[in-house]
């Protein structure tokens, strides 16, 4: 039984390059050993949609789910999208916490069930078991500066 989940949250794309993108990061932090199992959820446009990656990370056993958007910028979708999808945040509430720990003891706001625009994103039913850690935005971090750097530097 796996106890710890990577999950790592993309934008999705109507193109295959942000979905292979988030695959490839996924397969990169999965050969450094660091974390029991690694998954990918897509906020729009391909699967594994958030919800999907969640029920099949909650099946597989874990009791501790660590979230990671690959964004670059906090925005609409990681403050406030992501959270809902996630069970952290009602659809009326507003967000205000970047990096914490949620341990489901509050009521979920069910909503109704499909796809809302074209987002994948009814919240998913959390156990109570299990831990949602959600982290921040990648943001301007100074190894996103050396790429940029090397990018501009380098043609």
């Amino acid at each position: 039984m796996v106890k710890e989940t990577l999950l790592l949250v993309g934008h999705g794309s109507k193109l295959p390059y942000s979905k292979q993108l988030i695959l490839d990061i996924a397969e990169k932090v999965k050969a450094r050993n660091e974390f029991e199992n690694v998954e990918i959820g897509l906020m729009e446009f391909n699967e594994p949609s958030i919800p999907d990656a969640l029920k099949k990370i909650i099946e597989g056993g874990s009791k501790r789910i660590i979230v990671v958007p690959v964004f670059l910028a906090p925005g609409t979708h990681t403050e406030k999208d992501i959270p809902r999808i996630l069970g952290l945040l009602k659809e009326e509430e507003s967000y205000h916490s970047h990096d914490h720990e949620h341990h489901h003891d509050h009521e979920h706001g069910h909503g109704h069930h499909g796809h809302h625009h074209h987002h994948h994103g009814d919240p998913v039913d959390i156990p109570e078991d299990v831990e949602i850690v959600y982290k921040k935005p990648l943001g301007a971090d100074d190894r996103i500066v050396d790429i940029v750097m090397e990018r501009a530097l380098n043609s």
